[in-house]
């Protein structure tokens, strides 16, 4: 009997209410709609990541006003140690590191940039004619998987080395050989919009497989084209500092990959000049990738229904 009272009793008893978790807390007043119901993981990792985005434009875009020196002038005595008028010291001739970091900032989120718009333009437009196309899907996903399975890093050595040092090669170059992921992305999301009823109500009124795909399908999928697009320059930023740091990115620009080359061939790795010669570059390297990995992390947690289910 006693043990039946109890049962009832923890029956009737108040529920305790449970803290409000990270996942659950209110949105900031600032917070856009779109950009998920409340204060979580995901939105912690897309204003980390916004804020280091942000800072590094404001220093390429400023370049001119924020560098002490001209990047290409001779300003110091080579490997000067930093001082106060050289703060990141000097290179082996006689450059300030400082303003050869601020202008390079210039160069590698510019090349990132551009190689990832490559990258959605093309995977996106193959992803939406392999998802709606069921003709093409066999044949444009073999393309994918050829591109996914062959040695990435020796492929994209070889087409520099090929093609030759420019800009404009290095943005081809990278942005044509991480177009693949973002493919397979959309392709997946456009089979499942395809059998939406909107979409089987253009077909039955004769709307023609262009305008589907234009008006009904692409702005459906433009939200997560977008987070494949911060994503894809991560990998851009990362990839365009690989090539020049191995001597294959354009001579003639100042980018961090570059300052890191030639920190190399002047044997700074095996001095003291490693502290400002070779880790600031690294850093900020690591920053942006960090920086743009985080925000393309946290929209494609807010933005893809898949992941929010």
């Amino acid at each position: 009997m006693t043990s039946t009272t109890q049962a009832a009793d923890k029956e009737h008893a108040s529920p305790r209410i449970a803290p409000l978790s990270s996942a659950t807390r209110p949105a900031p007043w600032w917070l856009p709609r779109w950009f998920g119901g409340g204060w979580g993981a995901a939105h912690t990792a897309a204003l980390v990541g916004l804020l280091l985005i942000t800072g590094l434009a404001i220093t390429a875009i400023f370049a001119p006003l924020l560098s002490p020196y001209d990047p290409t002038a001779r300003v110091g005595r080579p490997f000067g140690m930093p001082s106060a008028d050289h703060p990141f010291g000097t290179n082996d001739i006689g450059q300030d590191i400082l303003s050869e970091l601020i202008y390079g900032a210039r160069v590698s989120l510019t090349v990132g940039v551009l190689s990832a718009l490559v990258a959605i333009v093309v995977g996106t437009t193959v992803g939406l004619l392999a998802g709606y196309f069921k003709k093409l899907d066999p044949w444009l996903m073999r393309l994918v998987d050829v591109i996914l399975v062959l040695p990435f890093l020796p492929l994209l050595i070889l087409l520099a080395a090929y093609l030759g040092r420019s800009l404009v090669n290095t943005v081809l170059i990278i942005g044509l050989l991480i177009w693949a992921g973002t493919a397979r992305v959309i392709r997946s999301t456009v089979m499942s919009l395809a059998q939406q009823d909107y979409v089987l109500a253009a077909h039955a009124i004769g709307a023609k497989d262009f305008r589907i795909l234009t008006r009904h399908l692409l702005p459906q999928v433009m939200l997560l084209a977008v987070g494949q697009f911060v994503e894809a320059t991560s990998a851009a930023i990362l990839l365009e500092a690989a090539l020049s740091f191995l001597g294959l990115g354009d001579p003639l620009q100042k980018s961090w990959g570059t300052i890191l080359y030639w920190a190399q061939v002047r044997g700074a790795f095996l001095t003291p000049a490693w502290l400002w010669w070779v880790l600031p570059p690294g850093l900020l390297i690591v920053c942006a990738a960090l920086g743009f990995a985080l925000l393309g992390f946290a929209l494609e947690q807010i933005l893809n229904p898949r992941l929010r289910e």
